[in-house]
């Protein structure tokens, strides 16, 4: 589980170091506080995309360290015993530093690794549920992802991704040598005659752009020479004053009124650092011009392979940049073809023997999806109820299209659907729910499925977006017992949610000196009272909001 999480200079934070705990752990704050900065932060230290944005305005870089107990979770001590990153400790450290400049690195247990080894690890230690699920479970290709989380079926989908992947391969390769066996015999011949003449031409790789380079050197080198020679003199070495020496006195000036102002000081220090660098780019400038020549033999040559490269190009209908790879792919294609049939006949037996195993393995997946089906929708349907949804029924609806074109799914068709009123038909999801209905059904899933992920710490991003009243309370008992057996985080905005945590964090924002500055503290019972008391009544908090407060914390902890 997660244990601890440091933050610097990410985003509007500049320093955070959160301890988290066992059980539900609930995040509030005002509207705009940077509640999710710490998701956010721990999903970069998680492999997500650096964004240089991501970097704190006045900060040269971003640091996320996070600290995970992996004592009870033996697939990630595998991960790192396989990778030589495993410690004596039974702990395990991630890192991430972002630069402003859009670079980043990664660590694990402080040895550098790749941002898709801290994301292949990361899906070991958490899963993060964001607060636009609702909106995912209305694309098909979700919902199959949903369902074939809680079946678990990982082996059976992992066999029809092999067997259509293969299937594709010699698909593939059946339509190639097809359509090169019809028109083998002209193109061979065409083939043979362009091969020859860009053989003959032999462009290296890259070489096309090397030679344009050296052409724009040595065809303006005169223009170059004059110009190096013209502005050194204006910068450096003419006798009357020059660019640096300009410099050096007003750098002098600002230093001898820092007698009467210390705040000039940053601007004599500024325009001597220019004067310095002034001196070192005249040194490079000098060093350059020494070395550009002139060389009219070497420039014809150059012309001449320009000429022939863009010749060639015009022949070919390409760029001249691509002539090196047009030639590699002509004399592949050229090697490859073959008059021989025998391959195209062996293909088509593949081809149906693969196709069989497909299936196969197909409908294997099937079976297990429809047997996962039943019983999820008797736990969503009875999650629906206990989340104000009475009369809610919910169904997976799933079509076994075994005559469509294979894909690497398997062929199923999935619909959830559903019914929210007495009397009401089963429709689809999109159809039937409202948005609060939506947001309900998709936390019930998302918590059903939950619990059958060995994930041992879950993260839910405000999927309470929403939900109000009486069934704001049943989603709080439903990740407070979830919380019993998993450490979960919750961003929330609603009271009832938030005082059924076993614990509770604060997010705060301030501004200082034209800086914004969030900060992250764990709530004590009179402090967790106040919070919980604004979010019932906003900012006037009346005792009869702190009340209520004190109520709701009292039912919902027993």
């Amino acid at each position: 589980m997660l244990t601890n999480l440091e933050v610097n200079d990410f985003a509007i934070v500049s320093a955070l170091n959160i301890e988290w705990h066992c059980g539900m752990t609930a995040i509030t704050g005002e509207t705009g506080a940077g509640k999710s900065i710490a998701i956010d932060a721990l999903s970069l230290c998680l492999g997500e995309r650096a964004d240089p944005t991501a970097v704190r305005p006045s900060a040269d870089k971003a640091q996320i360290s996070a600290h995970f107990d992996i004592s009870q979770l033996p697939i990630a001590q595998q991960f790192l015993a396989e990778h030589m990153l495993n410690n004596d400790e039974e702990d395990c450290i991630l890192r991430r530093v972002v630069s402003k400049n859009g670079r980043s690195k990664s660590y694990i247990n402080g040895v550098s690794v790749t941002a898709s080894q801290l994301k292949e690890l990361g899906q070991y230690l958490i899963s993060i549920h964001g607060q636009h699920a609702h909106q995912l479970l209305l694309k098909p290709e979700h919902q199959l992802h949903l369902l074939d989380s809680y079946a678990g079926h990982t082996p059976l989908m992992n066999a029809v991704r092999t067997q259509y992947t293969h299937f594709n391969k010699l698909q593939r390769e059946h339509s190639s040598l097809l359509k090169l066996q019809q028109a083998q015999s002209a193109r061979k011949q065409l083939l043979e005659y362009q091969v020859a003449e860009l053989n003959e031409f032999a462009i290296a790789e890259e070489e096309y752009e090397a030679i344009e380079i050296e052409h724009s050197k040595l065809s303006n080198s005169q223009t170059i020479i004059d110009t190096c020679h013209r502005e050194l003199q204006h910068l450096y070495e003419r006798d009357e004053q020059t660019v640096l020496s300009q410099l050096q006195q007003s750098a002098q000036q600002f230093v001898d009124l820092t007698g009467y102002d210390q705040a000039l000081e940053p601007i004599a220090q500024m325009l001597d650092e220019a004067a310095v660098q002034v001196e070192e780019a005249c040194r490079e400038l000098r060093s350059y011009s020494g070395r550009v020549e002139q060389d009219p033999m070497r420039l014809q040559e150059v012309e001449e392979r320009l000429s022939q490269a863009m010749d060639l190009s015009r022949k070919h209908h390409i760029k001249p940049q691509e002539l090196y790879e047009f030639h590699q792919q002509l004399c592949e294609e050229l090697t490859s073809i073959s008059s021989d049939s025998a391959r195209i006949d062996d293909l088509e037996i593949e081809i149906a023997d693969s196709l069989q195993a497909y299936q196969l393995a197909a409908r294997s997946l099937s079976e297990s999806r429809a047997k996962a089906a039943t019983k999820l929708n008797a736990l969503i349907s009875k999650s629906m109820h206990s989340l104000s949804m009475d009369n809610g029924r919910f169904a997976i609806e799933l079509q076994q299209m075994q005559q469509q074109k294979p894909s690497s799914t398997g062929f199923d068709n999935i619909e959830f659907l559903v019914s929210t009123n007495p009397g009401q038909p089963l429709q689809a999801l999109g159809k039937v729910a409202s948005g609060g209905e939506l947001s309900r059904i998709s936390l019930a899933i998302q918590v059903i499925i939950a619990q059958r992920v060995t994930t041992p710490t879950l993260i839910f991003d405000e999927v309470d977006v929403g939900i109000s009243g009486p069934t704001a309370s049943q989603v709080g008992k439903l990740l407070r017992k979830l919380g019993q057996s998993t450490q979960v985080i919750c961003v929330t905005h609603l009271a009832q949610v938030a005082c059924s945590g076993h614990q509770q964090q604060f997010v705060a924002k301030k501004v200082k000196d034209g800086q914004t500055f969030t900060s992250m503290k764990t709530l004590e019972h009179a402090m967790r009272v106040a919070e919980i008391a604004r979010l019932i009544g906003g900012d006037k908090i009346s005792d009869t909001t702190k009340a209520s407060a004190e109520e709701l914390l009292s039912v919902q902890s027993a």
